[in-house]
């Protein structure tokens, strides 16, 4: 038995069934009363929908947006380090030129404290491995017209000798070292000493003073300064402070300690005076037996010192 075959619609049919739906709902939409009906219907059905579009594309919008601000947040963070960066180095740059202009300061100052002699400033550069600074190397040489046995002061006070010389560097010997002895006076009475450096002592901060004629008027807190009769030192430089003076065991001198004006361990500058002490050959240590003594002791050591120094 044959099977009735399904009636089919044509396409054409179905699009015509299609126009006259649509030309149906524009006549409807078209009259007042009716199209108010419709339209209600359409926004029944379609409100939600497009409350749910509004949401999904307002959620997206925001979720876009906050991507973009994080993303501009984050470069002008960068920026931001950026600028700190640079103002940190900048700080730094102006701290160190405050630094450098108060040292300047205090070397044209010290200067100033002895105008009978011409100086060179330079900057320490390297010290011996010791905590103390025992010897010490700066950034001025022989192009500097920097010589050996050259005066070096700081802080108001003697620092020591020039001992050797390089193009563009000088070592020197400070007055803390071992053994290192420097023929000294007190500045009121002119009464000769000699101070001695002594690691050991300096940890106290303190220096040896000695050789004191027990008669002589050198007391506590007298000020200490390098002597006329020195073979080294130029005259008249401080070196430091009398402490604890005592009669000594043979009841004919008197010695103790000298607290020098020099801070050993913060130094950062140095002048350095561009000429060498010149021995006369006068009769003012003859004169004076301790002058005598001090300036053959001073001699001695020193030599010994330089010896060391070379080696």
């Amino acid at each position: 038995m044959k099977k009735k075959k399904r009636p089919s619609i044509q396409p054409k049919h179905i699009f015509t069934i299609l126009a006259a739906l649509c030309l149906v709902l524009i006549v409807a939409t078209s009259v007042s009363s009716g199209g108010n009906i419709l339209r209600g219907g359409f926004n029944t059905l379609l409100m939600p929908m497009q409350k749910g579009f509004n949401l999904v594309g307002g959620g997206i919008f925001n979720r876009a947006d906050n991507l973009i601000h994080l993303h501009n947040v984050e470069k002008e963070n960068e920026q931001l380090k950026d600028e700190l960066a640079e103002l940190k180095e900048q700080n730094t740059r102006y701290q160190l030129e405050l630094t450098e202009l108060a040292e300047y300061r205090g070397l044209l100052k010290l200067a100033e404290q002895y105008p009978d002699y011409e100086t060179v400033g330079a900057h320490i550069i390297g010290k011996n491995s010791d905590n103390w600074y025992k010897t010490i190397m700066v950034d001025k040489g022989s192009r500097d017209g920097i010589a050996v046995d050259m005066n070096v002061i700081a802080d108001g006070g003697l620092v020591g000798i020039v001992t050797s010389v390089t193009p563009a560097t000088a070592t020197i010997s400070t007055i803390i070292n071992d053994n290192r002895n420097v023929g000294a006076m007190a500045l009121n009475s002119k009464d000769a000493c000699i101070v001695t450096g002594d690691l050991s002592l300096y940890e106290k901060g303190l220096l040896s003073l000695s050789r004191i004629a027990k008669d002589d008027d050198i007391n506590n807190d007298d000020k200490i300064v390098t002597s006329n009769t020195s073979t080294m030192y130029m005259p008249g430089i401080l070196i430091g402070y009398a402490s604890e003076l005592t009669v000594d065991a043979n009841n004919l001198t008197k010695s103790g300690y000298l607290i020098p004006v020099v801070d050993f361990t913060h130094l950062d500058s140095v002048l350095i005076i561009t000429s060498v002490k010149e021995t006369g050959t006068g009769t003012s240590a003859e004169e004076n037996p301790a002058d005598s003594e001090a300036a053959e002791a001073e001699a001695s050591a020193e030599t010994t010192a330089a010896e060391e120094d070379s080696q």
